[in-house]
């Protein structure tokens, strides 16, 4: 009773009709429409010349690429993504074969074999609809060089094959019929399927003709000898079929190329080759090295002419565990692997990037700091407002080149600005050695303050003697490249008082000085001499607080909007002993520009 029963159950399974799907439940995508049109005439058009490489699909099953987008015609049924795949033919004949066949396609449930969901058998919509698998093809990944696949991948690709064939060929549909890399799908997990397996009864009287010749002989690149001498007779496929046509796919798999792609051979000859039965029989180009012996032995042999010398998947499955040494291939633990490395990656790329752009921070620091005191500088980049400040004690100095408007005239534009920039230098040098600011450079003027941002008592006036002594000091060594007999003139003038300062300037924000000083300490520059420091009284009685620094009167000085005032040079410090320019390398006071 339990036996009739159970036999009843299997033939209400065979028999149901549950696959079929109405077309209107399929939600096509707007920018892959199918239409009634689209059934009538094409399949899904090839992409490529398919010839012996694979720079574009050369299957007429996919249609377009990677890079998240869709592989083949696809629609959502009942919420679920479902890949479309048209029959040419105006309408289909439900018979009760028909019916068995969808129903055991149906029933193949394993991990490594692609599900199919339904069919739909409305006139002029015959479509078969199977699971969607979100990377596309194993042509496609194959095909795609931003893809890198290591032999791991490879060995789990081959593996995830072995063991859907092995199970397709242990069940009740025997083969698949027509397999090739662009009927091996590959889902969101890495894991290789086995699809569209061969239909013959539903798929009966679907129109080829739409394929030239050409293209037909592309898609028979895979198909086994004996079936290309007689197809007739292997209309349904074989299981030794099968086996040869994995060997090829290894052969795609191995030189991430078409089927024969390290041939110049048209595919028209390729198949007439192949025909003809050579001896030895024409394979693909394999170069040795490329993979394990024992993996290009198994490709060997399974395209053997003979298919009777042609191993079963089972067998096949037993090498390649031989070849891993009894290791799983399992393709997670592989990601896992490969995203720990990439993790490893991008912490030193990070790591880099970070040194990078530490690096740029302190140029741009640096710059910053150039341009600003080095606390205002800190105080801006902390987000602080600058406030203007009021200093009741420091020390201005300018200082500029007599005769600068005469040797401008005789030089080139470029001969001046090299020698500027070789004078502020040595002048840039000089400065860093002491406790003063350089406020800024106008043509050959020079200008530095000490006592500001940052208060250092009465210090301010030392500073800048010292530093004034050390400038006038390095002219006895400074070379004017373009005119290097001439002796530089340098002039300077400083003079001590209260200033206000603050930043002024949002684009090119400058620290500047406000004063009555400022002016004073000008005009002790433009009233001065050559190769002289020129120093104002109150500057003067400063430095005699700190003590150790030599002055000499230089008498009555007549001013723009001082007066005449008792001015001062300073000649020397004591402990400083670097010679300073003899004064008979003097100008001549008709070289002076007095102002």
């Amino acid at each position: 009773m339990d036996e009739q029963r159970r036999r009843k159950l299997e033939k209400d399974r065979l028999y149901r009709m549950d696959w079929k799907i109405a077309f209107n439940r399929l939600q096509v995508r707007e920018s892959n429409r199918l239409s009634e049109a689209s059934f009538k005439s094409s399949g899904g058009k090839s992409t490529s010349d398919c010839g012996s490489s694979m720079k574009t699909g050369n299957s007429n099953d996919t249609m377009l690429s990677l890079s998240g987008q869709i592989f083949t015609q696809v629609a959502v049924l009942d919420g679920q993504l479902v890949a479309i795949k048209p029959i040419l033919k105006p309408f289909l004949a439900v018979t009760t074969d028909v019916i068995v066949e969808v129903n055991r396609i149906r029933s193949l449930k394993y991990k490594t074999i692609n599900q199919l969901i339904g069919a739909c058998v409305e006139p002029q919509k015959i479509c078969l609809i199977w699971a969607y698998c979100g990377k596309g093809s194993l042509q496609d990944v194959l095909q795609n060089e931003n893809i890198k696949l290591d032999w791991i991948f490879k060995v789990s690709f081959i593996s995830d094959i072995v063991r859907g064939m092995t199970f397709l060929h242990d069940s009740q549909v025997e083969c698949h019929g027509r397999l090739k890399s662009s009927n091996i799908l590959v889902d969101n997990h890495w894991c290789c399927k086995v699809g569209d397996i061969l239909m013959p009864l539903f798929r009966a009287g679907e129109r080829t003709s739409v394929l030239g010749q050409h293209q037909q002989n592309c898609n028979k690149l895979w198909t086994a000898p004996e079936i290309l001498r007689d197809p007739m007779t292997y209309i349904r496929g074989n299981k030794k079929g099968d086996v040869y046509s994995f060997a090829i796919i290894l052969q795609e798999i191995i030189l991430r190329t078409g089927p024969y792609g390290n041939e110049a051979t048209d595919p028209d000859e390729i198949i007439e080759r192949i025909i003809a039965g050579e001896c030895p029989p024409y394979r693909p180009n394999v170069p040795p090295g490329l993979v394990a012996d024992a993996i290009t032995d198994i490709m060997r042999s399974c395209w053997e002419e003979n298919p009777l010398q042609r191993p079963p998947f089972s067998v096949i499955g037993e090498n390649l565990r031989k070849v891993n040494k009894g290791k799983t291939t399992n393709i997670i633990d592989q990601m896992i692997h490969m995203l720990s490395k990439y993790a490893d990656h991008l912490e030193d790329l990070v790591a880099d990037r970070t040194r990078q752009l530490e690096e740029e921070q302190r140029k741009t620091d640096e710059l910053l700091c150039r341009m600003l005191p080095t606390t205002i500088a800190n105080d801006l980049k902390q987000g602080k407002t600058v406030e203007p400040d009021y200093f009741e004690a420091c020390t201005v100095f300018f200082s500029d080149i007599v005769g600068f408007t005469r040797l401008a005239a005789n030089s080139t534009p470029l001969e001046i600005v090299e020698f500027l920039n070789d004078l502020y230098t040595t002048f840039d040098n000089i400065i860093d050695l002491y406790d003063v600011y350089k406020v800024e450079t106008i043509g050959d003027a020079y200008m530095v303050a000490s006592g500001l941002p940052v208060r250092n008592g009465n210090r301010h006036a030392g500073e800048i003697a010292t530093m004034a002594l050390d400038l006038l000091a390095s002219m006895s060594i400074f070379t004017i490249k373009h005119r290097p007999d001439r002796t530089l003139q340098l002039r300077t003038g400083m003079h001590s008082g209260p200033v206000a300062a603050g930043v002024v300037g949002q684009k090119m924000p400058r620290y500047c000085l406000f004063g009555d000083t400022v002016n004073y300490a000008s005009r002790m520059e433009s009233s001065g001499l050559a190769l002289r420091i020129h120093v104002s009284p109150e500057c003067k009685g400063v430095l005699d607080e700190l003590g150790g620094f030599h002055l000499e009167s230089r008498g009555e000085v007549l001013m723009k909007g001082k007066g005449s005032i008792s001015t001062f040079f300073l000649t020397g410090k004591d402990g400083f002993n670097k010679d300073l320019p003899p004064l008979y390398l003097q100008a001549p006071l008709s070289e002076h520009n007095f102002k």
